[in-house]
Protein backbone atom coordinates (compact mmCIF):
# COMPACT_ATOMS: atom_id res chain seq x y z
CA UNK A 1 0.00 0.00 0.00
CA UNK A 2 1.44 3.69 -0.89
CA UNK A 3 2.22 5.88 2.31
CA UNK A 4 -0.65 8.08 2.78
CA UNK A 5 0.23 9.01 6.76
CA UNK A 6 3.74 9.76 8.07
CA UNK A 7 4.70 9.38 11.84
CA UNK A 8 8.16 11.62 12.70
CA UNK A 9 9.25 10.87 16.33
CA UNK A 10 11.82 12.67 17.82
CA UNK A 11 13.28 11.88 21.18
CA UNK A 12 15.39 14.62 23.24
CA UNK A 13 19.34 13.71 23.68
CA UNK A 14 19.00 10.00 23.19
CA UNK A 15 22.33 7.84 22.64
CA UNK A 16 22.03 5.37 20.02
CA UNK A 17 24.08 2.74 22.22
CA UNK A 18 21.03 3.09 24.68
CA UNK A 19 18.55 1.03 22.32
CA UNK A 20 18.50 -2.65 22.34
CA UNK A 21 18.56 -3.22 18.24
CA UNK A 22 21.85 -0.91 18.64
CA UNK A 23 23.77 -3.45 20.88
CA UNK A 24 22.66 -2.15 23.95
CA UNK A 25 23.77 -5.35 26.65
CA UNK A 26 20.51 -4.52 29.10
CA UNK A 27 17.97 -1.86 27.58
CA UNK A 28 14.41 -3.56 27.28
CA UNK A 29 13.51 -1.69 24.15
CA UNK A 30 11.44 -4.43 22.62
CA UNK A 31 9.02 -1.56 20.95
CA UNK A 32 11.89 0.24 19.55
CA UNK A 33 13.63 -2.67 18.18
CA UNK A 34 10.06 -3.76 16.70
CA UNK A 35 10.15 -1.13 14.82
CA UNK A 36 13.61 -1.85 13.61
CA UNK A 37 12.93 -5.44 12.54
CA UNK A 38 9.62 -3.59 10.51
CA UNK A 39 12.00 -1.34 9.09
CA UNK A 40 15.72 -0.50 8.18
CA UNK A 41 18.00 0.26 11.46
CA UNK A 42 20.94 3.06 10.15
CA UNK A 43 23.68 2.21 11.72
CA UNK A 44 26.00 5.40 10.70
CA UNK A 45 23.07 8.08 10.89
CA UNK A 46 24.49 11.49 11.80
CA UNK A 47 22.95 15.28 13.21
CA UNK A 48 24.17 18.56 11.60
CA UNK A 49 24.93 19.68 14.66
CA UNK A 50 25.15 18.40 18.71
CA UNK A 51 22.82 21.18 19.72
CA UNK A 52 19.12 20.67 20.16
CA UNK A 53 17.84 23.97 18.42
CA UNK A 54 20.43 24.01 14.87
CA UNK A 55 20.07 20.39 15.06
CA UNK A 56 16.21 20.51 14.69
CA UNK A 57 16.10 23.40 12.69
CA UNK A 58 18.42 20.77 10.02
CA UNK A 59 15.53 17.84 10.72
CA UNK A 60 12.81 20.82 9.74
CA UNK A 61 14.10 22.17 6.75
CA UNK A 62 16.19 19.75 4.84
CA UNK A 63 19.34 22.10 5.37
CA UNK A 64 22.68 22.13 6.78
CA UNK A 65 23.75 24.48 9.70
CA UNK A 66 25.39 26.88 7.15
CA UNK A 67 22.99 27.34 5.30
CA UNK A 68 19.79 27.88 7.31
CA UNK A 69 21.64 29.90 10.16
CA UNK A 70 20.56 28.93 13.17
CA UNK A 71 23.52 27.94 14.67
CA UNK A 72 22.28 27.79 17.85
CA UNK A 73 19.47 27.08 20.71
CA UNK A 74 18.93 31.35 21.16
CA UNK A 75 19.13 32.01 16.94
CA UNK A 76 15.92 32.26 15.95
CA UNK A 77 14.82 30.57 12.07
CA UNK A 78 14.57 33.14 9.63
CA UNK A 79 11.36 33.37 8.30
CA UNK A 80 13.11 32.66 4.58
CA UNK A 81 14.01 29.17 5.60
CA UNK A 82 11.08 26.85 4.56
CA UNK A 83 10.17 24.23 6.70
CA UNK A 84 8.55 21.06 6.53
CA UNK A 85 5.53 22.19 7.80
CA UNK A 86 5.27 24.22 4.92
CA UNK A 87 5.98 21.86 2.04
CA UNK A 88 3.13 19.85 3.18
CA UNK A 89 0.50 23.11 3.47
CA UNK A 90 1.60 23.82 -0.04
CA UNK A 91 0.42 20.05 -1.03
CA UNK A 92 -2.69 20.14 1.36
CA UNK A 93 -1.38 18.45 4.20
CA UNK A 94 -0.99 19.84 7.67
CA UNK A 95 2.17 18.62 9.79
CA UNK A 96 1.00 18.62 13.49
CA UNK A 97 2.92 18.69 16.55
CA UNK A 98 2.78 16.88 20.01
CA UNK A 99 5.79 17.62 22.09
CA UNK A 100 9.01 19.95 21.44
CA UNK A 101 10.36 21.70 18.46
CA UNK A 102 12.76 24.72 19.89
CA UNK A 103 11.85 26.44 16.89
CA UNK A 104 12.61 30.05 18.10
CA UNK A 105 10.20 32.96 16.33
CA UNK A 106 12.09 35.32 13.91
CA UNK A 107 10.53 38.25 15.56
CA UNK A 108 12.35 41.05 14.21
CA UNK A 109 11.52 40.04 10.68
CA UNK A 110 7.94 39.41 11.30
CA UNK A 111 7.81 42.97 12.57
CA UNK A 112 10.15 44.60 9.47
CA UNK A 113 7.84 42.73 7.33
CA UNK A 114 4.85 44.10 9.08
CA UNK A 115 3.91 40.13 10.04
CA UNK A 116 3.07 40.82 13.32
CA UNK A 117 -0.76 41.50 13.64
CA UNK A 118 -1.97 37.99 14.85
CA UNK A 119 -2.77 36.83 10.99
CA UNK A 120 -2.71 33.58 10.57
CA UNK A 121 0.35 33.64 8.80
CA UNK A 122 2.02 34.98 11.90
CA UNK A 123 1.22 31.80 13.82
CA UNK A 124 2.58 29.66 11.25
CA UNK A 125 6.14 31.08 10.74
CA UNK A 126 6.59 31.89 14.78
CA UNK A 127 5.80 28.06 15.37
CA UNK A 128 8.18 26.71 12.40
CA UNK A 129 4.73 25.65 10.32
CA UNK A 130 3.51 23.66 12.71
CA UNK A 131 0.41 23.24 13.63
CA UNK A 132 0.67 22.89 17.54
CA UNK A 133 -1.70 20.31 18.65
CA UNK A 134 0.35 20.41 22.23
CA UNK A 135 3.71 21.81 22.57
CA UNK A 136 5.88 21.18 25.27
CA UNK A 137 9.51 21.98 25.28
CA UNK A 138 10.23 20.83 28.82
CA UNK A 139 13.12 22.84 29.63
CA UNK A 140 11.79 25.70 32.36
CA UNK A 141 8.69 26.54 33.68
CA UNK A 142 5.63 27.10 31.66
CA UNK A 143 3.52 27.91 33.71
CA UNK A 144 0.37 29.04 31.41
CA UNK A 145 1.10 26.07 29.24
CA UNK A 146 -1.24 23.36 28.29
CA UNK A 147 0.26 21.02 29.92
CA UNK A 148 0.75 22.92 33.39
CA UNK A 149 -2.89 23.33 33.23
CA UNK A 150 -3.74 19.47 32.25
CA UNK A 151 -1.95 19.32 35.52
CA UNK A 152 -3.27 21.30 37.93
CA UNK A 153 -6.72 19.85 36.31
CA UNK A 154 -5.39 16.59 37.73
CA UNK A 155 -4.88 17.50 41.11
CA UNK A 156 -1.21 19.17 41.22
CA UNK A 157 -2.24 22.21 42.62
CA UNK A 158 0.84 24.69 41.84
CA UNK A 159 1.43 28.23 40.17
CA UNK A 160 4.56 25.74 38.64
CA UNK A 161 3.61 22.80 39.11
CA UNK A 162 6.33 21.65 36.29
CA UNK A 163 8.91 22.24 38.64
CA UNK A 164 6.73 21.35 41.39
CA UNK A 165 5.88 17.94 40.33
CA UNK A 166 7.57 16.41 37.31
CA UNK A 167 10.92 17.69 37.48
CA UNK A 168 11.15 17.39 41.69
CA UNK A 169 11.18 14.20 43.75
CA UNK A 170 10.97 13.14 47.48
CA UNK A 171 13.29 11.86 49.85
CA UNK A 172 12.43 8.60 51.78
CA UNK A 173 12.31 10.82 54.74
CA UNK A 174 9.89 13.24 53.00
CA UNK A 175 11.78 16.07 51.84
CA UNK A 176 11.12 17.70 48.70
CA UNK A 177 14.24 17.84 46.38
CA UNK A 178 15.28 19.52 42.54
CA UNK A 179 15.63 17.44 39.80
CA UNK A 180 17.71 20.32 38.45
CA UNK A 181 20.85 19.01 40.64
CA UNK A 182 22.12 15.60 39.51
CA UNK A 183 22.45 13.87 42.46
CA UNK A 184 19.05 13.45 43.07
CA UNK A 185 18.53 11.57 39.81
CA UNK A 186 17.73 8.41 41.67
CA UNK A 187 14.90 9.78 42.92
CA UNK A 188 11.11 9.32 41.77
CA UNK A 189 9.38 12.23 40.65
CA UNK A 190 6.78 13.88 42.45
CA UNK A 191 4.21 13.35 39.51
CA UNK A 192 2.96 9.98 38.66
CA UNK A 193 4.10 8.18 35.61
CA UNK A 194 0.43 8.51 33.79
CA UNK A 195 0.78 12.43 34.27
CA UNK A 196 4.13 12.61 33.04
CA UNK A 197 5.90 14.24 30.15
CA UNK A 198 6.32 11.26 28.28
CA UNK A 199 3.24 9.74 29.21
CA UNK A 200 1.54 12.77 27.89
CA UNK A 201 3.04 13.76 24.98
CA UNK A 202 2.20 10.11 23.64
CA UNK A 203 -1.44 10.47 24.40
CA UNK A 204 -1.58 13.39 23.25
CA UNK A 205 -0.13 11.78 19.58
CA UNK A 206 -2.63 8.78 20.18
CA UNK A 207 -5.24 11.54 20.97
CA UNK A 208 -4.57 12.99 17.30
CA UNK A 209 -4.31 10.02 15.39
CA UNK A 210 -7.40 8.28 16.78
CA UNK A 211 -9.47 11.79 15.99
CA UNK A 212 -8.68 11.90 12.59
CA UNK A 213 -9.67 8.35 10.95
CA UNK A 214 -9.24 7.48 7.85
CA UNK A 215 -8.35 10.81 6.64
CA UNK A 216 -4.54 11.23 6.39
CA UNK A 217 -2.46 12.97 8.90
CA UNK A 218 1.62 14.26 9.00
CA UNK A 219 2.38 14.17 13.17
CA UNK A 220 5.64 15.09 14.80
CA UNK A 221 5.91 13.14 18.07
CA UNK A 222 8.61 15.25 19.95
CA UNK A 223 9.60 13.65 23.40
CA UNK A 224 11.31 15.47 25.96
CA UNK A 225 12.98 12.76 27.25
CA UNK A 226 15.68 11.37 28.00
CA UNK A 227 17.02 15.43 28.19
CA UNK A 228 17.52 16.53 31.96
CA UNK A 229 16.02 17.19 34.38
CA UNK A 230 17.08 13.20 35.06
CA UNK A 231 14.30 12.50 36.80
CA UNK A 232 11.89 9.91 36.25
CA UNK A 233 8.78 8.64 37.36
CA UNK A 234 8.40 5.27 39.47
CA UNK A 235 8.87 2.72 38.73
CA UNK A 236 11.35 3.64 36.53
CA UNK A 237 13.14 5.64 38.21
CA UNK A 238 14.55 2.26 39.73
CA UNK A 239 13.85 0.20 36.34
CA UNK A 240 18.12 0.33 36.12
CA UNK A 241 21.32 0.03 38.35
CA UNK A 242 24.47 0.80 37.85
CA UNK A 243 25.49 -2.68 36.72
CA UNK A 244 23.02 -2.20 33.97
CA UNK A 245 25.17 0.38 32.16
CA UNK A 246 27.71 0.68 29.69
CA UNK A 247 31.29 1.61 31.00
CA UNK A 248 32.08 4.46 30.97
CA UNK A 249 33.97 5.46 27.45
CA UNK A 250 36.51 7.70 28.39
CA UNK A 251 40.55 7.67 29.50
CA UNK A 252 43.09 9.24 31.22
CA UNK A 253 45.19 9.90 28.09
CA UNK A 254 42.73 12.35 27.06
CA UNK A 255 43.52 14.82 29.63
CA UNK A 256 47.29 15.12 28.45
CA UNK A 257 47.67 17.67 26.08
CA UNK A 258 44.49 18.16 25.50
CA UNK A 259 42.57 20.20 22.46
CA UNK A 260 42.12 23.90 23.47
CA UNK A 261 38.51 24.17 23.05
CA UNK A 262 37.73 20.62 24.82
CA UNK A 263 39.88 22.09 27.99
CA UNK A 264 37.92 25.22 28.31
CA UNK A 265 34.47 23.11 27.75
CA UNK A 266 35.82 20.57 30.73
CA UNK A 267 35.51 23.69 32.96
CA UNK A 268 32.08 24.35 32.51
CA UNK A 269 29.62 23.19 35.20
CA UNK A 270 28.11 20.40 33.74
CA UNK A 271 31.30 18.83 32.02
CA UNK A 272 33.26 19.43 35.25
CA UNK A 273 30.67 17.52 37.24
CA UNK A 274 30.36 14.65 34.92
CA UNK A 275 34.56 14.37 35.05
CA UNK A 276 33.35 12.79 38.77
CA UNK A 277 32.10 9.28 38.44
CA UNK A 278 29.73 9.82 41.63
CA UNK A 279 27.78 12.16 38.86
CA UNK A 280 27.72 9.70 35.58
CA UNK A 281 27.35 6.67 38.33
CA UNK A 282 24.04 8.55 39.62
CA UNK A 283 22.60 9.81 36.37
CA UNK A 284 23.15 6.98 34.06
CA UNK A 285 20.96 4.45 35.61
CA UNK A 286 17.61 7.21 35.55
CA UNK A 287 18.80 8.08 32.42
CA UNK A 288 18.10 4.22 31.13
CA UNK A 289 14.98 4.46 32.64
CA UNK A 290 13.53 7.76 31.13
CA UNK A 291 14.59 5.45 28.16
CA UNK A 292 12.46 2.74 29.20
CA UNK A 293 9.52 4.71 29.68
CA UNK A 294 9.58 6.02 26.10
CA UNK A 295 9.65 2.65 24.49
CA UNK A 296 6.67 1.27 26.75
CA UNK A 297 4.69 4.39 25.66
CA UNK A 298 5.91 3.95 22.34
CA UNK A 299 4.52 0.13 22.77
CA UNK A 300 0.91 1.39 23.11
CA UNK A 301 1.16 3.77 20.09
CA UNK A 302 1.92 0.95 18.44
CA UNK A 303 -0.80 -1.20 19.57
CA UNK A 304 -3.06 2.28 18.64
CA UNK A 305 -1.60 1.74 14.93
CA UNK A 306 -2.41 -1.96 14.76
CA UNK A 307 -5.99 -1.61 16.16
CA UNK A 308 -6.47 0.80 13.57
CA UNK A 309 -4.93 -0.32 10.40
CA UNK A 310 -2.20 2.66 10.42
CA UNK A 311 0.73 0.06 10.29
CA UNK A 312 -0.45 -0.61 6.06
CA UNK A 313 -0.03 3.46 5.30
CA UNK A 314 2.16 5.36 7.46
CA UNK A 315 5.52 5.83 7.07
CA UNK A 316 7.51 5.95 10.87
CA UNK A 317 11.07 7.81 11.52
CA UNK A 318 12.53 7.49 14.79
CA UNK A 319 15.32 9.63 15.68
CA UNK A 320 17.15 11.26 18.15
CA UNK A 321 18.34 15.01 17.79
CA UNK A 322 22.05 14.40 19.50
CA UNK A 323 23.56 12.37 22.40
CA UNK A 324 24.32 12.41 26.14
CA UNK A 325 27.70 12.26 26.91
CA UNK A 326 26.86 11.23 30.56
CA UNK A 327 30.85 11.53 31.60
CA UNK A 328 32.10 9.69 28.15
CA UNK A 329 35.19 11.17 27.46
CA UNK A 330 35.24 13.60 30.60
CA UNK A 331 32.76 15.95 29.15
CA UNK A 332 29.10 16.46 30.29
CA UNK A 333 25.66 17.69 28.29
CA UNK A 334 26.54 17.60 23.63
CA UNK A 335 28.22 19.52 21.13
CA UNK A 336 31.08 18.20 20.87
CA UNK A 337 31.74 15.78 17.86
CA UNK A 338 32.23 12.20 19.59
CA UNK A 339 30.11 9.76 17.94
CA UNK A 340 28.12 9.75 21.73
CA UNK A 341 26.46 12.68 20.32
CA UNK A 342 26.73 12.87 16.52
CA UNK A 343 25.92 9.09 15.78
CA UNK A 344 22.05 8.94 16.79
CA UNK A 345 19.32 6.54 15.78
CA UNK A 346 17.75 6.43 13.04
CA UNK A 347 15.02 3.71 12.23
CA UNK A 348 12.86 3.96 9.03
CA UNK A 349 9.75 2.02 8.50
CA UNK A 350 8.35 2.21 5.19
CA UNK A 351 5.25 0.01 4.47
CA UNK A 352 5.41 0.30 0.36
CA UNK A 353 6.25 -3.22 -0.50
CA UNK A 354 9.13 -1.56 -2.37
CA UNK A 355 10.64 -1.87 0.58
CA UNK A 356 10.06 -5.57 1.62
CA UNK A 357 13.41 -6.86 0.55
CA UNK A 358 15.06 -4.69 2.87
CA UNK A 359 12.86 -5.35 6.23
CA UNK A 360 14.97 -5.70 9.06
CA UNK A 361 18.45 -4.93 8.06
CA UNK A 362 20.96 -2.47 8.75
CA UNK A 363 22.42 0.36 6.51
CA UNK A 364 25.94 1.24 7.34
CA UNK A 365 25.70 3.66 4.51
CA UNK A 366 26.06 7.89 5.83
CA UNK A 367 22.83 9.48 6.27
CA UNK A 368 22.14 12.48 7.77
CA UNK A 369 19.60 14.82 9.54
CA UNK A 370 18.95 16.58 6.23
CA UNK A 371 17.54 13.51 4.55
CA UNK A 372 14.33 13.37 6.55
CA UNK A 373 12.18 16.22 4.96
CA UNK A 374 13.01 14.73 1.39
CA UNK A 375 12.26 11.36 2.70
CA UNK A 376 8.77 12.47 3.73
CA UNK A 377 8.21 14.33 1.02
CA UNK A 378 8.94 11.45 -1.26
CA UNK A 379 7.18 9.11 0.65
CA UNK A 380 3.68 11.32 -0.18
CA UNK A 381 5.09 11.75 -3.94
CA UNK A 382 5.17 15.28 -3.37
CA UNK A 383 8.25 17.62 -4.73
CA UNK A 384 11.56 17.36 -2.93
CA UNK A 385 12.70 21.11 -4.05
CA UNK A 386 16.16 19.95 -4.64
CA UNK A 387 17.27 23.57 -5.20
CA UNK A 388 16.66 24.12 -1.85
CA UNK A 389 16.88 20.91 0.21
CA UNK A 390 20.24 19.77 0.55
CA UNK A 391 19.63 15.93 1.75
CA UNK A 392 18.53 13.02 -0.08
CA UNK A 393 15.76 10.78 0.11
CA UNK A 394 16.12 7.78 2.13
CA UNK A 395 13.64 6.00 0.15
CA UNK A 396 16.25 5.07 -1.98
CA UNK A 397 18.15 2.96 0.36
CA UNK A 398 15.10 1.49 1.66
CA UNK A 399 13.55 0.81 -1.32
CA UNK A 400 16.84 0.07 -3.00
CA UNK A 401 16.81 2.25 -5.62
CA UNK A 402 20.14 3.78 -5.73
CA UNK A 403 24.03 2.02 -5.06
CA UNK A 404 25.22 5.31 -5.40
CA UNK A 405 25.17 7.36 -1.78
CA UNK A 406 27.17 9.96 -0.03
CA UNK A 407 31.20 9.09 1.39
CA UNK A 408 30.80 11.32 4.70
CA UNK A 409 28.85 13.48 6.65
CA UNK A 410 29.13 16.90 8.35
CA UNK A 411 28.49 18.74 11.63
CA UNK A 412 28.55 21.78 12.76
CA UNK A 413 29.36 23.83 16.38
CA UNK A 414 28.93 27.77 17.51
CA UNK A 415 29.86 28.21 20.44
CA UNK A 416 30.01 31.60 20.73
CA UNK A 417 26.84 31.19 23.68
CA UNK A 418 29.28 29.14 25.81
CA UNK A 419 31.17 29.64 28.54
CA UNK A 420 34.18 28.26 26.74
CA UNK A 421 34.14 31.22 24.57
CA UNK A 422 34.65 33.60 27.20
CA UNK A 423 37.64 31.30 28.65
CA UNK A 424 39.36 31.17 25.23
CA UNK A 425 39.07 35.06 24.95
CA UNK A 426 37.30 34.61 21.37
CA UNK A 427 35.16 36.79 19.72
CA UNK A 428 31.29 35.38 18.95
CA UNK A 429 32.18 35.21 15.44
CA UNK A 430 35.06 33.11 16.31
CA UNK A 431 33.40 29.97 17.27
CA UNK A 432 33.01 27.96 14.26
CA UNK A 433 33.93 24.01 14.21
CA UNK A 434 33.01 21.62 11.37
CA UNK A 435 33.27 17.75 11.47
CA UNK A 436 33.96 15.92 8.56
CA UNK A 437 33.62 11.83 9.09
CA UNK A 438 33.78 8.68 7.03
CA UNK A 439 33.20 5.57 7.37
CA UNK A 440 37.05 5.50 8.90
CA UNK A 441 38.23 9.23 10.04
CA UNK A 442 36.86 11.89 11.86
CA UNK A 443 38.53 15.19 11.34
CA UNK A 444 37.36 18.28 13.11
CA UNK A 445 38.21 21.69 11.52
CA UNK A 446 38.70 24.52 14.48
CA UNK A 447 38.45 28.59 13.71
CA UNK A 448 41.55 29.58 15.26
CA UNK A 449 42.65 26.14 17.15
CA UNK A 450 44.54 23.16 15.40
CA UNK A 451 42.62 20.65 14.43
CA UNK A 452 41.47 17.13 15.15
CA UNK A 453 42.03 13.73 13.99
CA UNK A 454 40.24 10.19 14.80
CA UNK A 455 41.30 7.12 13.39
CA UNK A 456 38.07 5.28 14.02
CA UNK A 457 39.55 1.66 12.45
CA UNK A 458 42.64 1.18 14.98
CA UNK A 459 40.45 3.74 17.59
CA UNK A 460 36.91 3.28 17.33
CA UNK A 461 36.64 4.62 21.17
CA UNK A 462 38.07 8.62 19.86
CA UNK A 463 40.63 8.18 22.25
CA UNK A 464 43.66 9.27 20.66
CA UNK A 465 43.24 12.53 18.92
CA UNK A 466 45.63 12.79 15.82
CA UNK A 467 45.31 16.36 15.18
CA UNK A 468 48.94 17.12 15.41
CA UNK A 469 50.39 13.94 14.61
CA UNK A 470 53.31 14.65 11.53
CA UNK A 471 52.67 11.07 10.09
CA UNK A 472 49.08 11.76 9.04
CA UNK A 473 49.18 15.21 7.70
CA UNK A 474 47.83 14.18 4.06
CA UNK A 475 45.11 12.40 6.04
CA UNK A 476 44.04 15.83 7.37
CA UNK A 477 44.59 17.65 3.74
CA UNK A 478 42.21 15.09 2.31
CA UNK A 479 39.55 15.71 5.07
CA UNK A 480 40.13 19.03 4.82
CA UNK A 481 39.23 19.09 0.84
CA UNK A 482 36.48 16.78 1.52
CA UNK A 483 35.00 19.37 3.82
CA UNK A 484 35.37 22.12 0.63
CA UNK A 485 34.14 20.42 -1.70
CA UNK A 486 30.66 20.01 0.50
CA UNK A 487 30.93 23.87 1.30
CA UNK A 488 30.91 24.31 -2.56
CA UNK A 489 27.47 21.72 -2.89
CA UNK A 490 25.43 24.35 0.17
CA UNK A 491 22.35 25.53 -2.33
CA UNK A 492 22.10 29.56 -0.99
CA UNK A 493 20.56 30.22 -4.67
CA UNK A 494 16.72 29.70 -3.16
CA UNK A 495 14.45 32.02 -4.86
CA UNK A 496 14.20 30.08 -8.19
CA UNK A 497 14.34 26.05 -8.94
CA UNK A 498 16.80 24.38 -10.88
CA UNK A 499 13.85 24.11 -13.11
CA UNK A 500 13.29 27.76 -13.92
CA UNK A 501 17.47 28.26 -14.09
CA UNK A 502 16.97 26.09 -16.70
CA UNK A 503 14.00 27.35 -18.81
CA UNK A 504 15.87 30.75 -18.56
CA UNK A 505 18.94 29.46 -19.64
CA UNK A 506 20.89 31.64 -22.73
CA UNK A 507 17.54 33.40 -23.86
CA UNK A 508 18.85 36.97 -23.29
CA UNK A 509 18.41 37.88 -26.97
CA UNK A 510 14.34 36.89 -26.79
CA UNK A 511 14.34 39.56 -24.26
CA UNK A 512 16.07 42.50 -26.35
CA UNK A 513 19.83 42.10 -24.78
CA UNK A 514 22.51 41.24 -27.79
CA UNK A 515 25.83 42.09 -26.06
CA UNK A 516 29.09 40.55 -27.88
CA UNK A 517 27.71 40.55 -31.13
CA UNK A 518 29.97 41.70 -34.28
Amino acid sequence: MSVRNVLFIMCDQLRRDHLGCYGHPTLRTRNIDALAARGVRFDNAFVTSGVCGPSRMSFYTGRYVSSHGATWNRVPLSIGEITLGEYLKDGGLALALAGKTHVMPDSANLKRLHLDGGAELETLLRSGHFVEVDRHDGHHAEPRSPYADWLRAQGYDSADPWTDYVISAQTPDGEVVSGWHMRNAGLPARVAEPHSETAYTVDRAMDYIGARGDDPWVLHLSLVKPHWPYIAPAPYHAAYSLDDCLPLNRDDVELEHPHPVLDAYRTQEECANFMRKEVSDTVRPAYQGLIQQIDDRLGQLWELLERTGRWQDTLIVFTADHGDFLGDHWLGEKEQFYDTVQNVPLIVYDPSAQADATRGTADARMVSAVDVVPTVLDSLGMPVFDHRVEGRSLLDLTRARTDVWRGFVVSELDYGYRGARVALGRHPGECRAWMVRDTRWKYVHWQGFRPQLFDLLNDPNEIHDLGEDPGHESVRAQMRGNLLDWFCTLKPRVTVTNEEVAAKTNVYKQAGVFFGVW
